[in-house]
């Protein structure tokens, strides 16, 4: 029996029969003879600790939060605010206004008299004291559950505040609640920058004209994509939401290409902006050297000019040669090892290619609120049934705008370049694992335990609920959420600093000298009574 089969079998025999069943569906070994299905975005089953963040979450804090110039205003109790602040690292620079609130935590603490009689009057308070004080280029209102709960209109709200102080206001009804998981909010934020930002400026972009979508300059990572992007000579007109302002986004209809990283949280507006302006997309990854040169290949095919292509390759060359010596030190003296990556959006798939870059395989991988086109490529999408809580989140219908849509190439050629660099299309991560590793999806506290007993990696990519538990367990674990505080880790300086800091953990003694409290001592403590004391 192999160790992924044993794996598989462990975790399974634990569970009650109806979990069983259930979790069974979200596990599968690599078979390259079948074609295989998972099920994902599906709710947790109650009871298991899961690594998953809710609606809220993923609206305000993965993509409306990284804004610089919007001021981000939490309706609800202050320890949603405090949830959201600050926890991914997400890096801005001010433009020439001097506007940038990353740092900044706004909320409107609601208590107790406020649930019972209702917070219109102190969000609306909230939003004109923000802009009296900051004078941000825009406000932002995130709903929590409570809001939700009560009934407060935040739209309503936003309408009267933005007519009233002539900056957009825009609410997002991401109650917790909402979805199966942070996806949910993923969703719920592309549509509005869709309907309410998107399109407003209309301005020349120039030559080479991109977006850059799903990055949102975690430790730097988006200032390293565009300094070897403008090496080259592309013209970055927004990034999605990484050290962007609203104003940029609002541009971002008159660039040429849209390049997407994260898949799950901005393949919404990708496909979105394609139907109405016309913007072909290619799904890409920045992570690791040679992701990263392939990468600025597909998009010198994409713009088909001898000038950018030879510049590419001039780029590509003088970055990779810089690097030689460094991978090679550390392939040495990583080869062998293995990892598990479990960490969300595309980051459990784009990791993979950096790690056997440093000799390290990785052997077990998943997402924590992906769906099953993540996992087993765009073409299932189709099949896929819209159950409850999908249909919780509002689908908006987008059509051919009859002024700014324009094609960027012909049919012919968008066909051509389809199947050559990916154009509109992603296959998802089971492709590309190796035959005979194990996916989970949705991995859990007591899962995390059995794969770190059974397989022993020697490295885990995690997120920051389960990553101290797998350090207490004597294995090194990244939080490749935010980095522990380090980065960028995109492109090719980034690939340097992950291989630096990733070799510095895995060889860093401590790990092997901790012992588990639970492995040492009971986790109970009493003592027996005798018979009528």
């Amino acid at each position: 029996m192999s160790e992924f089969k044993q794996l598989q079998d462990k975790i399974l025999d634990k569970y009650p029969a109806r979990v069983m069943k259930n979790r069974k569906q979200h596990i599968l070994i690599k078979d390259d003879n079948e074609k295989q299905e998972i099920a994902a975005n599906t709710r947790t089953v109650p009871g298991i600790i899961t690594n998953r963040g809710c609606c809220y979450a993923g609206c305000k804090g993965v993509v409306i939060g990284p804004i610089v110039d919007m001021v981000h205003i939490v309706h609800g109790p202050i320890g949603c605010s405090y949830y959201a602040w600050g926890t991914r690292r997400n890096k801005g620079k001010a433009r020439e206004d001097g506007k940038n609130f990353l740092q900044y935590c706004f909320s409107t603490d609601m208590q107790e008299s406020d649930i019972v009689f209702g917070g219109e009057k102190k969000l609306k308070k909230a939003i004109l004291e923000a802009y009296e004080i900051f004078k941000p280029n825009a406000i932002s209102i995130s709903a929590t559950c409570p809001v939700g709960l009560i009934g407060d209109d935040i739209h309503q709200v936003a309408k009267q505040a933005q007519e009233e102080i002539g900056i957009p206001v825009l609410a997002f009804s991401c109650e917790g609640y909402k979805g199966v998981s942070q996806s949910a909010g993923h969703h719920i934020a592309n549509n509005k920058l869709m309907t309410d930002v998107i399109g407003k400026t209309d301005e020349a972009a120039g030559k080479f004209s991109i977006n850059l979508l799903g990055e949102y300059n975690i430790g730097g990572d988006e200032w390293e994509i565009s300094r070897v992007l403008s090496k080259i000579g592309y013209n970055v007109v927004t990034t999605m939401t990484g050290n962007s302002t609203i104003e940029e986004i609002a541009k971002a209809h008159n660039a040429d290409l849209n390049l997407v990283q994260c898949h799950r949280s901005i393949n919404y507006i990708a496909d979105m902006i394609e139907t109405k302006y016309g913007i072909p997309w290619i799904k890409l990854n920045f992570i690791g050297i040679e992701a990263m040169s392939n990468s600025l290949r597909a998009m010198a095919k994409f713009f088909d000019d001898p000038e950018l292509t030879a510049r590419t390759e001039q780029v590509i060359k003088e970055e990779t040669d810089d690097l030689k010596e460094e991978v090679e030190k550390y392939y040495e003296l990583c080869k062998g090892k293995t990892a598990i990556l479990f960490v969300g959006g595309s980051r459990a798939h784009h990791y993979q290619g950096l790690l056997k870059e440093m000799g390290i395989e990785t052997i077990a991988a998943g997402y924590e609120f992906a769906h099953r086109d993540d996992y087993e490529g765009r073409d299932i999408i189709p099949d896929i049934k819209l159950d409850a809580d999908s249909r919780n989140i509002e689908e908006i219908t987008i059509e051919q705008d009859p002024q700014k849509y324009r094609l960027r190439m012909s049919k012919e050629k968008y066909d051509e370049l389809k199947d050559e660099i990916g154009l509109s299309r992603y296959d998802g991560l089971i492709k590309e694992m190796p035959d005979g590793t194990i996916l989970i999806d949705d991995l859990n506290h007591y899962e995390t335990e059995m794969a770190i007993k059974i397989l022993k990696p020697s490295f885990f990519g995690s997120g920051i609920k389960d990553k101290y538990i797998i350090q207490k367990m004597g294995v090194y674990s990244k939080q490749m959420h935010s980095y522990d505080y380090s980065g960028p880790y995109a492109g090719y300086l980034g690939a340097k600093n992950f291989m630096r800091d990733v070799a510095a953990g895995m060889f860093t003694p401590a790990w092997s000298y901790i012992k588990a409290p639970w492995t040492t001592q009971p986790a109970l403590k009493g003592k027996i009574a005798e018979k009528g004391a």
